[in-house]
């Protein structure tokens, strides 16, 4: 299955890291993208952002195939906040929902248009570790395929499986000797990529197209870490908890 090949009406928030961001893909091929680099506001921004998507996308709520979002892992209010949105609109509007990795989502924006490429994705967790895990990506079939499990830990334990070329991820700016260790390795960084709707929404279009969507219910966040009573230390990428 050709990302050509999906035709469908999609919409797609992310709230899992800074960046705050929504999308609606249209049946005809049309990407309409919002998006806000902010530390805070994400539960004040999203539903505007939802708003503007479909109004410039000319569709509403009822002219939809399907809803997607980032679950995650991220930083747990924003991913709250996604679900909460996210639950409520497909309630609503009777809509499946196709819960895409954010982790994924990075990957599938790392990696090249038209190649197959393996992807490590190195996200901020606070507290002094990041969530990784690798993909294979086919951006033309759009999908992300994992190829690790996806971890939380200190950033000495991050490690990529043969083969692996590049890496990315919003937490690499916070461990420079990662990003000097994995160069040192061969593989090639991709600076500045967050998890973002346009990306959700590709995904979780193929992902509905296969059948992957689930009702509104079991629309929840996959936090990986359950641990959340450690006090934060240094300087924080994400800007949420």
């Amino acid at each position: 299955m050709s990302a050509t090949s999906i035709k469908a009406n999609v919409l797609a928030i992310d709230t899992s890291t800074e960046l705050c961001s929504a999308a609606v893909l249209t049946r005809d091929g049309r990407l309409v993208l919002r998006e806000v680099l902010t530390e805070r506001s994400h539960a004040e921004l999203i539903l505007p952002m939802v708003d503007e998507s479909l109004a410039e996308a000319g569709l509403r709520l009822r002219d939809l195939d399907g809803l997607a979002f980032g679950r995650g892992p991220g930083g747990f209010t924003g991913l709250r906040i996604a679900a909460g949105v996210i639950q409520g609109l497909a309630y609503g509007a009777g809509l499946e929902v196709a819960p895409v990795s954010s982790l994924a989502a990075v990957a599938f924006l790392a990696s090249a248009p038209a190649a197959v490429e393996d992807v490590l994705v190195c996200n901020d967790a606070r507290m002094n570790e990041l969530y990784w895990a690798c993909y294979r990506v086919d951006a033309t079939a759009t999908w992300a395929r994992p190829l690790t499990p996806e971890r939380v830990g200190p950033a000495d334990r991050v490690e990529a499986p043969a083969g692996v070329r590049h890496f990315a991820g919003n937490g690499v700016a916070r461990y420079p000797e990662l990003r000097q260790r994995l160069e040192a390795a061969g593989l090639r960084f991709h600076d500045g990529v967050f998890p973002r709707a346009d990306a959700i929404a590709r995904l979780g279009a193929a992902m509905l197209a296969r059948g992957e969507g689930v009702d509104a219910a079991h629309a929840v966040p996959t936090y990986v870490r359950d641990d959340v009573a450690r006090p934060t230390t240094g300087p924080a990428v994400t800007g949420m908890s």
